[in-house]
């Protein structure tokens, strides 16, 4: 969620901060129903996502494409029956490990046990206040961010009312969880920001470390709480803890060494004046007001390709991370349409960079007919070396109701071959699974949806974090606990390509550190870029029956018979590419094909 107020956990402070929400964002809806134009999104009167029934355990459900095959109730100690949607206790994002889920959230963390995906079971939880508390896994390390004010190095629920204190904690947590049921904290790395969310990195050429990225987007912490954190004066004020990010080494043989060890001017620009991006405002008539770049809200690294992409509130951002302790910008972006840059994606080929706008926070609902359809959406972006160039938008295609706050928010690759597809939560408007292999027309192909929390108001809810892993879809619901959902073939996703992405497993997920895609040897590998180029009419119907019924005798052989039929079937393949109206795909076919022969 977009940066707010920290909070101490009375619930007269918790009235104040909500309706000064509400105020900003009555602001902000006046804007934009005046703003509005033809634009906006469109109405389906034939989407079974429209007039769902509300509620919180009884909400009608809705899917097209997918399915929900298994659900975790949130424990009761993580929620608030008296008050649903209580900031206090929202869950927040996953992280992965072998068999587990761990879910962060604002009162602490849960780990579900998913060796049956079709019915999680609840592991352990750890009740430590303290933020929406963003989880990664290294080994036996779990690290989990802490920003709010109420943060206590003992993890207590009793908060902190003094201004400075030495009790505060605001960082990043390391617990060493090799015993789940009794994870022990084991380092709490201060900083100045506190930790909105982190990322881990990697350095192949550093075994003996890991590195927290820290994105701190909430209110500077006095010097007298922590040496050298300062508002700063003005823009040019050198000593300020904004427009940066702080960087955390972790030894790890002795993870209670943690510290931070470089905190880089990521913004800055050719002269060295550090808020070198956007200062933050209007773009013009008809556009949004974007927030200043002095904060990064998320990171991805995509270590393969040694690149991060950078959400930085007013801007997207792509870093040089070769040097992990010293990234370096390389390129920046900015969207008109665009009110607070919130998370990035990159495809597996690095060739494009997605982007959301969080706008409204989180806590609006922002994909109403009236809202235009480039607001508080996904802007995809061609990537090529340093270069970004603006290629298309991505929205829910379906309106919402007042009573959901809905606007685009964390995801993940399906690992389709030969295609962009994402999975994405969306809050309150659910979980949609989307093709950006061409950005100008990115479409949706599946969905899963609840009714509002509420009928007669907005109740915080829905899906915060969506994500595959191994073969399913996993997403945090934000009030409800954790979804299970299944992928089902359609004319638009064949069991073929499901089947692929099945074949891609991880040890370990971490969502913010994306990992490299690589499919095995396979026949339905094979089989799937066959169904694209018969879907997309990428070659002959002659060609593709005929491939077809090569590569059914050619998984019967065995041996150098087998092997004999599939290079002659590439060879076949690589003269197909030369007149294919899908030559590219053609080639990957022919690939995957030379690979199975050499099995």
């Amino acid at each position: 969620m977009t940066p707010r107020s920290t909070v101490p956990p009375s619930p007269t402070r918790w009235s104040i901060i909500r309706l000064r929400h509400l105020l900003v964002l009555a602001g902000s809806l006046l804007a934009v129903t005046a703003g509005a134009q033809g634009d906006s999104v469109a109405i389906s009167h034939d989407d079974p996502r429209i007039g769902l029934r509300a509620g919180y355990q009884d909400a009608a459900e809705v899917a097209r494409n997918l399915e929900l095959v298994g659900h975790g109730a949130r424990p009761q100690n993580f929620g608030n029956a008296q008050n649903l949607g209580d900031f206090a206790f929202l869950n927040g994002d996953l992280a992965f490990k072998g068999d587990l889920v761990f879910q962060g959230g604002f009162n602490g963390f849960q780990v579900w046990d998913i060796s049956n995906p079709k019915s999680p079971t609840l592991r352990t939880s750890f009740v430590c206040p303290g933020g929406q508390g963003d989880p990664s896994i290294y080994k036996n390390l779990l690290f989990f961010s802490v920003e709010e004010t109420r943060g206590r190095l003992d993890c207590g629920a009793q908060g902190v009312t003094d201004t400075v204190s030495a009790e505060r904690f605001r960082g990043v947590r390391i617990f060493d969880i090799s015993d789940l049921d009794h994870p022990k904290q084991v380092a709490a790395v201060q900083t100045c920001r506190g930790s909105h969310t982190h990322t881990l990195v990697i350095d192949p050429n550093d075994p003996d470390n890991v590195y927290i990225y820290v994105s701190g987007t909430s209110v500077v912490r006095s010097g007298s709480e922590l040496a050298g954190c300062a508002r700063g004066a003005s823009l040019s004020d050198t000593t300020t803890s904004l427009f940066r990010i702080d960087i955390i080494k972790v030894p790890v043989a002795a993870p209670q060494n943690a510290r931070v060890v470089n905190s880089p001017r990521i913004f800055a620009d050719s002269a060295g004046a550090i808020a070198g991006l956007w200062l933050g405002g209007a773009h013009g008539a008809g556009t949004q007001t974007t927030t200043q770049t002095n904060m990064c809200h998320d990171i991805t690294v995509y270590s393969a390709i040694g690149l991060a992409a950078g959400a930085c509130s007013g801007n997207g951002i792509l870093l040089d991370i070769h040097d992990p302790v010293h990234p370096k910008r390389i390129a920046a972006v900015i969207d008109p349409n665009f009110a607070y840059w919130h998370s990035a994606t990159f495809n597996n080929d690095g060739t494009k960079v997605l982007f959301s706008d969080e706008w409204g926070g989180g806590m609006a609902p922002r994909c109403r007919p009236t809202d235009k359809i480039t607001w508080g959406a996904d802007a995809i972006f061609y990537r090529a070396g340093d270069n970004m160039t603006a290629a298309g938008h991505y929205k829910l295609p379906v309106a919402q109701t007042d009573q959901e706050n809905c606007v685009a928010h964390n995801g993940s690759l399906i690992p389709v071959p030969g295609r962009d597809i994402m999975a994405q939560a969306w809050y309150q408007g659910g979980v949609s699974v989307f093709d950006f292999s061409d950005p100008a027309q990115a479409k949706e192909i599946a969905f899963f949806d609840r009714g509002p929390m509420d009928s007669t108001k907005l109740l915080l809810g829905g899906d915060w974090g969506t994500y595959w892993y191994n073969g399913h879809i996993y997403a945090s619901e934000i009030d409800r606990g954790l979804d299970v959902l299944d992928l089902k073939p359609s004319d638009q996703l064949s069991q073929n390509e499901i089947d692929a992405a099945k074949l891609v497993r991880f040890d370990v997920f971490n969502p913010q550190n994306q990992p490299k895609l690589v499919w095995p040897a396979s026949y339905v590998v094979a089989r799937a870029y066959l169904d694209q180029l018969v879907r997309d009419k990428g070659i002959s119907s002659d060609r593709s029956s005929a491939i077809a019924r090569d590569l059914a005798r050619a998984e019967k052989l065995k041996g150098t018979g087998e092997r004999a039929a599939l290079t002659q079937l590439a060879n076949r393949l690589d003269q197909d590419a030369r007149t294919a109206s899908d030559p590219t795909r053609v080639q990957s076919l022919a690939a995957t094909v030379r690979e199975l022969a050499k099995r």
